[in-house]
């Protein structure tokens, strides 16, 4: 298997291209009027619940500033929300190197952008089975596949790119970003990749246990098998 070795890279990153897909919202409206107010031109990517929260944040100015997920990719919806973000020109955009001659010939090639920050969180799997009466079918439609994936790669690719995974940290990231006129330092970056990984070992973690502790008859109970 090759391996792709990276020797150079900025310290700073200014954020021009977000991706955000969360299942909590709380903060979410001061982040994204923080980041506008930052910078102007910054676009913001997004997808179903989200996108409509964000769009109603932005009001007049989401026109300028925010696009579906699917106008930028191209690709509809799977019904349900099942596929969202898990396409080729997404994760172009997340695992790109700044100067990688062949990455950036990609980017052109498919009119695909640097994404500079993710904020996503997941489907909020250990809340539904802490639920009184919870289904075995219940926690399985609460598996998020998409957000971990999008939250990983921007994570590995912490030389570029920021993966926030708590609104704990938006007021901080806020301030970093007004003070550096709108760049995120290398060390905010790796900081935030070292809490993304622990937030979707935990995820994994607890959908392990979740699994391990039912029978074949508890899932064949939710269902009628043919």
């Amino acid at each position: 298997m090759a391996v792709n070795f990276v020797e150079k890279i900025d310290g700073g990153v200014k954020v021009n291209h977000v991706l955000a897909s969360c299942s909590d919202k709380a903060g979410l409206d001061k982040l994204i009027l923080g980041l506008v107010d930052i910078n102007p031109a910054i676009m913001i990517y997004s997808t179903g619940g989200t996108y409509s929260t964000i769009k109603d944040v932005l009001g007049d100015k989401a026109a300028g500033n925010l696009a579906q997920v699917s106008q930028y990719t191209g690709q509809p919806e799977m019904q349900g929300g099942l596929v969202k973000t898990l396409d080729f020109k997404i994760y172009l955009g997340l695992l790109s190197e700044t100067y990688n001659d062949a990455h950036n010939e990609d980017l052109k090639r498919l009119n695909a952008v640097h994404i500079d920050m993710v904020v996503c969180n997941l489907y909020p799997f250990a809340q539904t089975i802490a639920k009184p009466g919870a289904t075995v079918e219940m926690a399985r439609a609460n598996i998020d596949i998409g957000g971990p994936c999008m939250v990983r790669a921007s994570a590995k690719n912490y030389l570029r790119v920021a993966s926030v995974t708590s609104p704990a940290d938006y007021d901080r990231l806020l301030a970093e970003l007004r003070k550096s006129g709108g760049i995120l330092s290398l060390e905010t970056r790796f900081e935030l990749a070292r809490k993304a990984f622990a937030h979707t070992a935990a995820y994994d973690t607890a959908i392990a246990g979740y699994l391990s502790e039912r029978s074949v008859e508890d899932v064949s109970a939710c269902y009628t098998v043919v």
